[in-house]
């Protein structure tokens, strides 16, 4: 899961951020309105985590740019040191998910977070599942007709992408950015890409599953009749 962490408290964005990568999830963060609001614009994110008090700026005014330009499946949780009533229903009435108020612990934070992107990719579920592969996000078990595949953190990643964004051509620099967050801007070139793909693409042809398609000059698609 890619996640984008808004808030302008040091300790907190950082403790959040640890805890989040911890549980295997793409953090990046952003320290200011301006930040938030240029992230938000130029990337996509599984879940924004969106301080309504932000510096530079209101949270709930970056909650509104992304419900004008960022499709549904972006799930939105508004934290806040403020518990007015007020605060909490116009964040929820301009489209956020769910609402936390300071202080909180973080595996609540992080239980909430996983709810809105099951809701928001799965379904409500923990399986994804196209065609006879099946993915149990809970236990990020891969089988492909109830056989087992060993992936590696980042295959599974990929293919948990490719899978929700299946019958698109993914460029590779897309790619990389949802693997790697912020970090994919120190990457000189793309070569890594094309390993983790190729090393996916032959565990799920292995298994008969020929899914992953070069789409020469664009990048790699994920093909599903």
């Amino acid at each position: 899961m890619k996640v984008l962490i808004a808030e302008d408290e040091v300790v907190l964005r950082e403790s959040i951020e640890a805890y989040l990568t911890k549980e295997g999830n793409v953090c990046e963060v952003a320290a200011d309105f301006r930040e938030a609001s240029y992230k938000t614009s130029l990337y996509a994110y599984d879940v924004v985590v969106l301080d309504v008090n932000l510096l530079t700026g209101s949270g709930l005014d970056v909650l509104k740019e992304i419900k004008c330009t960022k499709s549904d499946t972006t799930g939105i949780i508004i934290i806040s040191a403020n518990n007015s009533l007020e605060d909490k229903l116009e964040g929820l009435d301009l489209g956020a998910d769910d609402y936390l108020t300071k202080p909180f612990h973080l595996a609540e934070l992080n239980s909430r977070i996983n709810a809105i992107y099951r809701r928001k990719k799965l379904s409500g579920g923990n399986l994804v599942i196209c065609n006879e592969i099946i993915i149990d996000t809970s236990s990020q078990v891969v089988t492909v007709e109830k056989q087992e595949i060993k992936l590696t953190k980042k295959e599974y990643d990929l293919l948990l992408f490719f899978i929700s964004n299946k019958n698109r051509v993914l460029s590779k620099g897309i790619i990389a950015e949802h693997l790697w967050g912020d970090h994919s801007d120190l990457i000189d070139n793309f070569d890594f890409i094309y390993v983790h793909i190729n090393n996916l693409r032959k565990k799920l042809t292995k298994v008969g599953a020929k899914y992953i398609k070069t789409a020469y000059g664009s990048g790699y698609k994920f093909v599903v009749e």
